[in-house]
C-alpha cells in the first residue's frame, strides 16, 4: 500500500484518510495540494505531524514552521493551527 493511493480519486485541495485506529490512539494520512490550505482548528489532544513527501508550511499564530520531508512538529493541544501547501504534500498526523 501507498499513501499517495488514499487520495488518488480525490481532487479537493486537503484530502485525509484514516490509517489506523485503535484504544489508543489514530494515525491519519492528510495530503495537501499545492496552494491547499487545512483551516485554522484545535486539537483537543497533543499531536504528532510528519511530513512524508512535499513542502508544507506548519503555522500558529505565532510561528510558522517549513516542513520537508523527514521533518515533524508536535502540535500542543487547544492551540490554533493550520497548514499551507507549498508543494504538492502527503503526511501523516498521529494522535
Amino acid at each position: 500500500m501507498n499513501l499517495e493511493d488514499l487520495h488518488k480519486e480525490s481532487d479537493k485541495e486537503v484530502s485525509a484518510a484514516k490509517l489506523f485506529t485503535s484504544e489508543k490512539g489514530i494515525v491519519t494520512a492528510i495530503q495537501l495540494k499545492k496552494d491547499g490550505i487545512l483551516k485554522e482548528h484545535i486539537t483537543k489532544i497533543p499531536a504528532l505531524l510528519l511530513c512524508i513527501s512535499g513542502k508544507t508550511l506548519y503555522e500558529e499564530e505565532d510561528q510558522k514552521i517549513e516542513l520537508l520531508p523527514g521533518d515533524y512538529v508536535e502540535i500542543r493541544p487547544f492551540v490554533n493551527h493550520w497548514l499551507v501547501g507549498v508543494e504538492e504534500s502527503q503526511l501523516v498526523l498521529i494522535r
